[in-house]
């Protein structure tokens, strides 16, 4: 298999859904204590997971398919470089324009970065206080 279409075959296979960095987030969710729902397609975005009660939302955002500014998400492929600058850039629209849809109805939103990860006690503390505000 050559390298592009082994690159393309991986690429198709990452998951939008249930990945691995938003599991990490709804256990620590868990461990808080908190209860919610994942993915609700009713709201702008179908938000990774939802407080209807206190109506919040949180985005698990990649680093990479986001356009993050750390070291991981800072990295654009050398192999079809405007495609994936137009892309991440067309997700980053994206995620502004969602952001703001909910915001006029009345919802409130926080990205948790893959890369924030690292420091599980750091995101468990971000999201207490954003969940209890």
């Amino acid at each position: 298999m050559k390298d592009a279409e082994l690159r393309s075959e991986i690429m198709r296979a990452v998951k939008s859904k249930d990945t691995g960095p938003e599991k990490i987030v709804r256990s620590i969710l868990h461990r808080l204590g908190f209860r919610f729902r994942i993915h609700r397609d009713d709201l702008p975005g179908k938000p990774d997971i939802v407080f209807s009660k206190l109506k919040k939302v949180i985005f698990v955002h990649g680093c990479f398919w986001h356009g993050h500014h750390c070291a991981r998400g800072n990295r654009v492929p050398v192999h079809n470089h405007e495609y994936w600058v137009e892309k991440i850039e067309k997700n980053r629209q994206r995620d502004r324009k969602v952001a703001g849809l909910l915001r006029k109805l009345g919802w409130s939103s926080k990205v948790v970065w893959e890369c924030s990860l690292k420091r599980p006690e750091k995101v468990q503390l971000d999201l207490a206080e954003y969940l209890k505000s």
